[in-house]
């Protein structure tokens, strides 16, 4: 069991593994709180967001809309790998997904097919979203990949994780197919070789 970094240990680790941080706003406060609980934290999880444009899709990710509230994640990776930190603590990003997952993702073992949604995600995982439009099309920069493989390497370093503890949105909830375009297997692969 693990508690959620405070903001600051939270940016010191993204920082110190070479990620390029823009902090939008009052990201350090803005969250879910009064909607469940954040934490205890298990695991990264990563998405795509089905937008194009870098400066509207932060908006999207930091306000949400009128269907989900923001934050939609605590960090939005762009196509040029900067990450722009847009909320913090309990966020609306993982929703309901499997119990089996989530089990799997604690003992950091392969990880099992998602057929139930069951369990709240939004309390146990830290969130990132790429802008990507998601259509197995649109390329996936090299300095975005790079930034998803830091990202997820500098939280698992900072809870002492090992790569097994980074999974995508489609490994956790049914229906789901973020992020499309690269295998979550060769970025564990990537988180995995950063670790050592």
């Amino acid at each position: 069991m693990a508690n959620p970094l405070s903001a600051d240990a939270f940016l010191s680790a993204l920082r110190a593994e070479g990620v390029t941080v823009v902090e939008v706003g009052n990201w350090r406060t803005h969250n879910r709180h009064g909607h469940g609980p954040w934490g205890p934290v298990h695991g990264v999880m990563i998405h795509h967001t089905v937008t194009k444009g870098t400066a509207s899709t932060v908006a999207l990710c930091r306000d949400g809309h009128a269907a989900l509230p923001g934050p939609l994640c605590h960090g939005v990776i762009a196509k040029d790998g900067t990450v722009h930190l847009v909320g913090y603590g309990r966020a609306n990003h993982a929703g309901l997904g499997d119990d089996d997952v989530l089990r799997a993702v604690i003992a950091e073992k392969r990880l099992p097919p998602d057929n139930e949604a069951n369990t709240d995600g939004n309390r146990h995982f830290y969130g990132f979203e790429c802008e990507n439009l998601g259509d197995g099309e649109d390329p996936w920069p090299a300095a975005q990949l790079e930034a998803v493989e830091r990202v997820s390497a500098a939280i698992c370093r900072a809870h002492g994780w090992s790569s097994g503890s980074v999974l995508g949105h489609l490994e956790w909830q049914p229906g789901k197919v973020d992020p499309r375009g690269f295998t979550m297997d060769a970025m564990r692969e990537r988180v995995r070789d950063r670790l050592k």
